[in-house]
């Protein structure tokens, strides 16, 4: 199997610094590979390894006093209205006289090797096909990958016999954990205690288990984290061995069959790299939950707003490209850390507004109270969460037809979902009302107050999630009084709002001018997926939608723009499908030019902090240039269009394996003026093709069937 690892990228950085590693992971375990000749380095981590640092509170108790934040919003007192549920909240616990965090998600320790024989030509790259690392100098190969199957780090060197080692991560925890290395003749245990007393369900440490065995071409190590506080020997014990080339073939049957669902030719161009970069990243942080801000690598005891999971963008983009690249598998995790959590959101809605339902706060980890928030940051506010989550669950559906899945996980969320704002939402003059609200991030105009009312956000979300349960409900043969409650919100929510430049308005409320200087675009949220019948029904809306993706685009590509990359991967996601081809590839420009490391790791801000959101988000950006889909409804007929965003830098290419909403199985290869394209479905279905001349075709595809297309078109090549 070693001749077979077949590096997608090579470099020769040798590095000390864990943020420049190559990757490796299971999902479940993750392995930053690093170092010089001299010494290699591998820094582990595991999913559930959050270090307990501030305790959960519940919620605070603000539903008395809604009815005195409204009338201080409808009075332009939004900061006041911030202010008074920090008040409140401090009054009740004096825990809330801080910002208080989620928990940090840090690294299990690091594993070195030492070797015998240095030498010069220090060369590294990653496999994203096997997900093996490879370093290599005169003489001497040390390849690395996370087994899906074993759960363990498997390292094999060839060449030369060296010294292995395990010790913590670098730095200073922000409280004391108690660290012990037990010896086992060449094994060894390091094992991390967390300072006492704790609160209940609070994780008290864990354990890494490092077994080595010498042969005559080198040596094999093997690794596992465990967390928890098993003994030491016990964790060793635990620990398989085998030999590498079987590991790692069982490890390729799992994680080589998701990477290789879909393939993206575009002429070995740098966004046919990161398209690929991108997908591996997520698939190898992708175990029981879903991928943290860093996946599932964290070489730090303070990342980077705690890793954990943000859902007011962040996860959403890492997770936006799972569906559409055929890999549903990856996203039950988040369904089911949803599921986990779900008291704590009903208590979330309880306690902040006296409502049924779900409050789902911004940042998740180990718990889900809506413990985060400030005067200036009034997440309090931010209610459209659940609405967004709930999206997640129909797009699940959309692209497997699993109504097995539907009926049983996505109906509960979306009806409880739904409850929040059926009595949440105040209705006046005929329209529904959304007040206290949160643009995810952005203060009106520059203002620095993000306390706001009617975010477009809440209207598109709440939308989509009432027009979702109905769809659901036709399509099971649902009938009740619910239903006639949703369809009476449905009616009652405001139309979106154009403002005085022709743009899309980012609040409902004029009061509230726009602020396009900004790092999300929250009033797109229906461009990131299926869309809105609004767009489709009322070109003036449409318009509108362009103009907010060209004046958001122009601050994004000036040089005052250094933030958030996924931000800029979910504007070119709008942009494509709004058929904005040269917008969309420029957004993809800047995101390749400026967030990606020569480890192919992207970052967070320009070359600043190792951050997985654009690894979903870049994959998706392309996908969305190349298919566009429409959502599903009860009549069945799945609505593809083909090529909706071919930028002129493209004239030739091909993918594979792309799943529209259905599903739909697409493969394309496209040269100028002649697209073909292949279409399967699992089921019989009926299919309209919006080709890339403007015309419109109707065929019906049998189960698994493939049905060929091929059609002219000019492009801009």
């Amino acid at each position: 199997m070693q001749s077979n690892v077949n590096p997608s990228f090579r470099d020769a950085e040798s590095t000390e610094d864990w943020e420049h590693a190559l990757i490796s992971g299971n999902g479940r375990q993750g392995a930053l590979c690093y170092g010089s000749p001299a010494r290699l380095r591998f820094t582990l981590a595991h999913e559930d390894l959050f270090q307990p640092v501030t305790e959960p509170l519940p919620a605070p108790l603000t539903a008395p006093a809604l009815p005195r934040v409204r009338e201080l919003l409808a009075a332009d007192r939004f900061r006041d209205a911030a202010r008074a549920v920090c008040d409140l909240a401090v009054q009740e616990h004096a825990g809330y006289g801080q910002t208080r965090w989620i928990d940090p998600l840090i690294g299990a320790g690091t594993l070195t090797f030492t070797p015998a024989n240095p030498g010069d030509g220090y060369q590294r790259g990653t496999d994203f096909s096997t997900g093996v690392v490879r370093q290599e100098w005169a003489g001497v190969t040390v390849d690395a990958f996370v087994s899906r199957p074993a759960d363990m780090l498997v390292i094999r060197v060839a060449g030369t016999d060296g010294t292995v080692g395990v010790e913590p991560i670098e730095g200073t925890p922000e409280r004391p954990i108690h660290y012990t290395v037990d010896g086992f003749g060449d094994d060894l245990v390091l094992t991390g205690r967390f300072e006492q007393p704790l609160w209940a369900g609070a994780l008290p440490g864990w354990a890494l288990a490092v077994r080595v065995r010498r042969t005559e071409e080198g040596v094999l190590i093997f690794a596992r984290t465990v967390t928890g506080t098993p003994a030491p020997a016990d964790t060793l014990a635990d620990l398989p061995s085998g030999d590498f080339d079987d590991l790692l073939e069982e490890h390729v049957a799992e994680h080589g069959d998701l990477f290789g669902r879909v393939r993206l030719d575009l002429g070995g161009s740098r966004a046919e790299q990161l398209f690929d970069a991108g997908r591996y990243a997520i698939i190898s942080s992708t175990g029981r939950r879903p991928p943290t801000l860093q996946g599932v690598w964290s070489g730090t005891y303070s990342p980077p707003w705690r890793s954990g999971w943000t859902i007011d963008g962040n996860l959403q983009a890492a997770l936006l490209a799972v569906h559409p690249t055929g890999t549903p598998e990856l996203m039950p995790p988040l369904f089911d850390l949803l599921d986990d959590l779900r008291d704590d959101f009903r208590e979330n809605a309880r306690r902040l507004y006296g409502v049924r339902g779900l409050f789902v706060p911004a940042h998740l980890g180990t718990h889900g109270r809506q413990n985060h928030f400030g005067p200036i940051w009034c997440l309090t506010f931010w209610t459209a969460g659940a609405a967004w989550l709930a999206r997640l669950y129909l797009e699940h559906w959309q692209h497997t037809g699993d109504l097995a899945f539907l009926r049983e996980r996505a109906l509960p969320f979306l009806r409880e979902a739904a409850e929040f704002h059926l009595s949440f939402a105040t209705i006046r003059n005929g329209h529904a009302q959304f007040s206290p609200s949160y643009s995810p991030e952005n203060d009106p105009g520059g203002s620095g107050d993000q306390a706001t009312v009617d975010a477009t956000l809440d209207v598109q979300a709440v939308g989509a999630l009432l027009r979702g349960l109905l769809t659901v409900c036709d399509v099971l043969g649902i009938t009740g009084p619910d239903t006639l409650r949703w369809k009476s919100l449905l009616a009652a929510l405001p139309p979106m709002r154009v403002n005085d430049a022709g743009e899309l308005a980012e609040w409902v409320d004029p009061r509230f001018p726009d602020n396009h200087e900004h790092r999300h675009c929250s009033q797109l949220y229906p461009l990131y997926y299926g869309g809105d019948p609004a767009f489709d029904e009322d070109p003036a809306l449409r318009s509108a939608a362009v103009r907010a993706v060209r004046a958001r685009l122009r601050w994004w590509l000036s040089e005052a723009s250094d933030e958030m990359g996924y931000g800029l991967a979910l504007l070119g996601v709008a942009a494509a499908h709004l058929g904005l081809a040269e917008e969309a590839h420029a957004a993809l420009t800047r995101i390749s030019e400026a967030y990606w490391r020569p480890n192919l790791a992207p970052t967070h801000n320009r070359d600043h902090m190792f951050n997985v959101d654009l690894a979903g988000g870049l994959p998706a950006l392309v996908v969305a240039m190349l298919l566009r889909s429409r959502d599903v409804t009860a009549d069945g007929v799945a609505r593809i269009d083909l090529l909706p965003a071919l930028p002129s830098a493209w004239p030739t290419g091909s993918v594979r394996g792309l799943i529209a909403r259905g599903p739909v199985t697409v493969d394309l290869t496209w040269s100028p003026g002649t697209v073909r394209a292949v279409l399967t479905s699992p089921t019989d279905r009926t299919v309209q093709i919006g080709l890339p001349s403007g015309a419109v075709e109707t065929v019906t595809l049998r189960a698994n069937i493939a049905h060929r297309i091929q059609a002219a078109f000019r492009n801009s090549a």
